[in-house]
């Protein structure tokens, strides 16, 4: 919740808009309430399929139904990690595991030590500075979507997949709710 918290306090400062910390299985809006819902890196920390797919479900459930025609439901862009990652810096592909621990390092502010010698070195003094380091780090759950899983999830949760993407090492889609079609 650390992160969570942070990025409230910065949203905070930018009015006129309202800010929420909630549990995305347990969402406190009122249903069929939004044009857009944005879920960008959330749904892939939850552990188990059967939770990313109620997820998912209470995503759907904030959308506005549509009025004149389809093109005036609510949607929702879903970002998740990818599991084809070959390329970038984590190398994740196929054949890895989906299901892993990502480290994420919680960096403390560091006071700059005064050179205690004249003479010494800036490496010297980096040196000093991190054998007094404080970082935390934290190991995150995170399911790498495969090829296409997202979108099978999005139809379990009872939605329609409009548009997908695969963008620097995330799958994407664009959905609505089936329900709002009828």
């Amino acid at each position: 919740m650390l992160s969570s918290t942070n990025l409230v306090k910065i949203a905070k400062k930018h009015e006129p808009h309202a800010v929420v910390v909630a549990d995305n299985l347990a969402l406190p809006h009122p249903a069929r309430t939004f044009d857009f819902a944005i879920s960008i890196a959330v749904v892939h920390h939850l552990s188990t399929s059967a939770r990313r797919i109620e997820a998912l479900k209470h995503i759907l459930d904030l959308l506005r139904p549509s009025g004149a025609g389809p093109q005036d439901a609510g949607t929702a862009l879903i970002y998740v990690w990818a599991l084809e990652q070959k390329d970038s810096r984590r190398g994740w592909d196929e054949g890895h595991e989906q299901d892993v621990m990502v480290p994420w390092v919680l960096k403390q502010r560091r006071e700059k030590e005064p050179r205690k010698k004249m003479g010494m070195s800036r490496e010297e003094t980096r040196s000093e500075e991190h054998r007094t380091n404080d970082d935390k780090t934290y190991l995150r759950y995170y399911h790498l979507y495969r090829k296409g899983e997202l979108e099978g999830d999005v139809e379990q949760a009872g939605g329609i997949v409009l548009e997908t993407g695969y963008e620097k090492d995330n799958w994407w889609a664009i959905v609505r709710s089936s329900q709002q079609c009828r």
